[in-house]
């Protein structure tokens, strides 16, 4: 079974699928832990690898690479991988895609949005007209053998809302995405709309769209849900926050607790899981292209 085929019976059976935000290579090793499921975030990624917000500096070789490391350490874990806009030209985006399936990605968000591009639960956004975004849909669909493919929409007009998100829903992208979608009442409209496609929604702290449990997301008839950024929020408030109290302890390190504190061996025991060859105990996924 491919990556792409086993994320889609995933998102097919019961519940909502939750996909975690992971931005380097330590926070997928504690995702790991607790989920099946990352979403390779844009927001995480431009933040810890470039020092930048997310407004579009992302470098696609630069996704793909990190998309490569993930898959060679977590070889049993979906990895939906957000893409922007394909970043811009979608030749590129075509290309990006077949790379991506090709080292293993299990699928992809590809956005409506024209440039200069912004986080989709930021003020400001724009998007493309719905021919051009759609043209860029299609090849994308073309390209791709059995890669999930997320049809995301960042309207904010109330009527386009909804226009685009049932266009969406007609084409052959395997889920639809309204991003920063404010109320329950309007993931009820969305997924009406949307008839029998799969829905996924985007959770980010501090964000435009609600805090919902997969329960509550499970009733509304969410199939997906992704967690952009809580493994980037926890870490920087308990870096600052650590870095605040060496600094009051003037340079003296805290007490590792020998049974739950991280030191030296509980870090290194969680990355050489990484390397540990019983995770490679059951049969893998066939590669991208091979049937199953």
């Amino acid at each position: 079974m491919t990556y792409g085929k086993k994320l889609r019976e995933q998102i097919a059976g019961p519940g909502t699928t939750p996909l975690i935000g992971v931005y380097d290579m330590y926070s997928a090793s504690i995702a790991a832990k607790h989920y099946d499921g990352m979403f390779v975030s844009g927001f995480g990624f431009a933040a810890s690898y470039y020092g930048l917000p997310d407004i579009g500096f992302i470098a696609w070789p630069d996704m793909v690479a990190f998309v490569q490391r993930l898959r060679g350490a977590f070889p049993r874990h979906h990895l939906l991988v957000d893409i922007d806009d394909g970043y811009v030209d979608p030749e590129v985006a075509c290309h990006v895609v077949e790379g991506l399936e090709r080292i293993g990605a299990s699928g992809v968000i590809l956005e409506d949005q024209k440039r200069p591009r912004r986080c989709g639960h930021a003020d400001g956004k724009q998007v493309l007209p719905l021919d051009e975004y759609l043209e860029k849909l299609e090849k994308v669909l073309a390209t791709r053998q059995d890669l999930v493919v997320v049809a995301r929409t960042d309207a904010t007009d109330e009527h386009d809302i909804l226009y685009r998100a049932e266009r969406l829903a007609a084409t052959d992208a395997d889920v639809v995405l309204v991003d920063g979608v404010r109320s329950v009442d309007w993931i009820e409209r969305i997924r009406k709309v949307v008839g029998d496609k799969p829905l996924l929604f985007n959770q980010i702290a501090g964000g435009k769209s609600p805090r919902l449990s997969l329960s509550e997301l499970d009733a509304l008839g969410v199939d997906v849900a992704i967690y952009s950024t809580p493994c980037l929020f926890a870490a920087h408030e308990a870096m600052d926050s650590a870095l605040s109290e060496l600094k009051a302890a003037d340079g003296r390190l805290p007490q590792v607790d020998a049974a739950s504190g991280v030191g030296v061996k509980a870090s290194t025991s969680l990355l050489e899981r990484n390397i540990a060859r019983d995770r490679l105990d059951e049969p893998e996924p066939e590669p991208e292209g091979v049937g199953a």
